[in-house]
């Protein structure tokens, strides 16, 4: 008897965080339910002791029927005063036909089943979403801020601010978002990212709220605080999901307000041909469809509690119900497929230039930018002790290269097309782009127009990437392609490593845009996975764009329909059958519920079911349909495990591959 009033007051007192009138209510509810049940009981006993003063049991049994009977005809009174007819009119209907009748104890035992399916529904609803708050819980209220003079204080969390530097010992949970300064730990992430395995960090490293600090103590300066951390944003997406509705539900919705008519007219007909009451009343309380109303949204409600627990932030449960149709993926490679953690394996400097000044120009003019070959670059120039100098007047152009100003003189970095479209042009280069760079992920560099040489850099495909993807053919995904800015060559080697037989290399994002939008053409319901950032547009494109390594990103998680915290590819799979499985148990749920609906009826106008058990019916299905989407929550358990196992191999594995310049 979950009725729509009683959503919406939910709701609100979730959207407020005021839970505590909600909690405060279930426990008065249930008193309220003993002591009217109690009544109910003792006029059996009553009956039992004083079968010959029939007035006992029947006093016991009305006061009992009375006090179980009020909740339910005050939540249909609130229904009326509304101007709107809901299923609690049809129980309240038959409660008061049963008492009306004299049949107090009959009255009583349906008043009871029926208040004890709104526990069973409220205590599932209040559930779901303490599993979230306890995300909230998750974030320490006090955090060690230290001052200029190197001491500590112990300050509100909520006083925090971008910029404070804080101190976090081994068994704290860390109370904001921000950057390691000093000290080296190891942290459980699984809050956030879903790996089961605790991940090593040190200075320059990113921490969030609510994960937890194991080993040693570490100062943080603070990026994110509050709702801007990513544990804040990712309750405020979870919540936001659990509201919105499958199309489905609006259907459901849109009928509710002819369904009770219908029954009541069926109930009028019942008792003209049969003028037997209790059959009027059986069919009313049975005809109350709280399983069907139960079996969307608790499946929904299951499911996204799996997909959060592995990491898988889903924005709207519509996302994640269409996902039981993707039958295509296109992929970007860099960080996608691959590691994206780019290593310069190759210095490759025209005649007359050291290797060492190659590095240090292009280094200088990349230093700015947060693109993977920049920061490789960048990264091993200062290992090896260059000093770069300032870049001016930077301007970086998606998926082609970078323009800036080092010491006096305007460096280009980039592809070739790049250079070549800032009016740069050299034999040499053109000998090294057509045999020397197969297998290279290639940087062309120029200073005032003059070509410098090129610098190969090679990243490696993810371990688990060639799994998944079969994974997903085993799953009826008839289409798996890849698309890159990055070379031919190198996009074939990627692209046979880890089994994806389709793949477009050299692809500005304009381009992936069109790819996507071709292979909707042929009729293909498309995912795009990538990372968020540069392919933003892409996962736009897509029917369903999924971000991978979401967490800390705020572009990662806004940019797409689903956000992969982690950057585990075995999520994929996972997140198909989990849409599917959801989706099935959905079509399950509403047939279980219309067949206790129509076999209830059938049986009540034939007089073959009285009251108590149509109560009683009436409650098991409900039940089934919780416990049939409750399986759902167990769904993705053996990656736990896996994915904490791949993030201890990532640990060990080198983010490049270093030569001596």
């Amino acid at each position: 008897m979950q009725t729509r009033s009683k959503a919406k007051q939910f709701e609100h007192e979730h959207d407020a965080c005021c839970d505590h009138h909600h909690e405060e209510m279930g426990p008065r509810l249930l008193l309220w339910i003993f002591i009217g049940t109690a009544f109910v009981l003792n006029s059996y006993l009553a009956g039992w002791v004083y079968s010959s003063n029939p007035l006992v049991r029947d006093v016991s049994a009305a006061i009992g029927a009375i006090i179980l009977i009020v909740p339910i005809l005050k939540t249909a009174l609130e229904d009326l005063r509304e101007g709107e007819i809901r299923m609690n009119e049809l129980v309240a209907l038959a409660v008061l036909a049963a008492f009306v009748m004299g049949d107090f104890r009959t009255a009583g035992v349906v008043a009871f089943f029926m208040l004890i399916s709104v526990v069973i529904e409220t205590r599932t609803a209040a559930g779901a979403h303490a599993s979230i708050e306890s995300l909230i819980r998750l974030t320490p209220t006090t955090a060690r801020r230290l001052l200029k003079d190197g001491k500590e204080e112990e300050v509100a969390a909520d006083q925090l601010q971008a910029g404070d530097r804080i101190r976090i010992l081994p068994g704290e949970n860390v109370p904001a978002d921000g950057t390691i300064e000093t000290g080296r730990t190891t942290l459980n992430e699984s809050t956030i990212t879903g790996e089961s395995l605790p991940r090593d960090k040190g200075p320059k490293e990113e921490v969030f709220a609510g994960t937890q600090n194991l080993t040693g103590m570490v100062e943080v300066v603070v990026t994110r605080v509050g709702a801007d951390t990513t544990i804040g944003k990712v309750r405020d997406l979870i919540l936001a999901a659990e509201r919105t509705r499958l199309p489905i539900m609006r259907i459901i919705d849109r009928y509710t307000a002819y369904y009770t008519p219908a029954i009541l007219m069926i109930a009028a007909m019942v008792w003209f041909f049969t003028n037997d009451w209790n059959r009027v009343i059986s069919l009313l309380v049975i005809a109350c469809p709280c399983a069907v109303i139960l079996a969307t949204p608790t499946a929904m409600v299951a499911a996204l509690s799996a997909a959060a627990r592995l990491g898988v932030l889903v924005k709207n449960i519509a996302d994640l119900e269409s996902a039981a149709r993707i039958n295509a993926f296109v992929f970007d490679k860099t960080g996608t497929l691959t590691t994206g953690q780019l290593g310069v394996t190759r210095l490759a400097p025209r005649e007359g230039v050291a290797p060492s000044e190659l590095l240090t120009v292009a280094a200088a003019a990349e230093q700015f930018s947060n693109h993977p070959a920049a920061v490789a670059m960048v990264t091993l120039a200062k290992d090896t002790g260059l000093t770069l100098p300032k870049a001016l007047d930077t301007h970086e152009e998606a998926g082609r290269g970078v323009s800036a100003k080092v010491s006096d003189a305007k460096v280009i970095s980039g592809r070739a097309s790049w250079l070549k479209a800032n009016g740069i042009t050299d034999p040499a280069m053109e000998r090294a782009e057509l045999s020397e760079t197969e297998g290279y992920s290639v940087i062309f560099i120029a200073r005032d127009g003059q070509y410098l040489g090129w610098i190969g850099l090679q990243d490696q495909p993810r371990a688990e990437a060639k799994q998944s993807l079969e994974e997903l053919a085993e799953l009826n995904v008839k289409r798996l392609a890849m698309v890159t800015g990055d070379r031919q060559s190198v996009a074939q080697r990627v692209a046979g490593t880890v089994g994806c037989a389709e793949f477009k290399a050299e692809c500005l994002p304009q381009q992936k845009v069109e790819f996507v939008e071709s292979v909707k053409r042929d009729g293909y319901h498309v995912a795009v996975v990538g990372d968020g950032v540069n392919d933003a547009p892409a996962l736009a494109a897509g029917d369903t764009g999924i971000a991978m390594g979401a967490a800390g990103s705020d572009v990662a998680i806004h940019s797409a329909t689903i956000a992969l915290m982690s950057n585990d590819l075995r999520r994929l799979p996972f997140l198909i059958r989990l849409s599917r499985s959801a989706r099935a148990a959905i079509y399950q749920n509403l047939g279980i519920g219309a067949l206790f609906i129509v076999v209830g009826l059938v049986l009540s106008g034939m007089g073959y079911l009285n009251p108590i058990v149509a109560a009683l019916m009436h409650n098991v299905g409900s039940l089934i349909v919780v416990f049939n989407s409750a399986r759902l929550i167990r769904l993705g358990e053996e990656l736990e495990q896996a994915a904490g196992e791949q993030a201890l191999a990532q640990l060990d594995t080198s983010t490049a591959r270093r030569l001596p310049v």
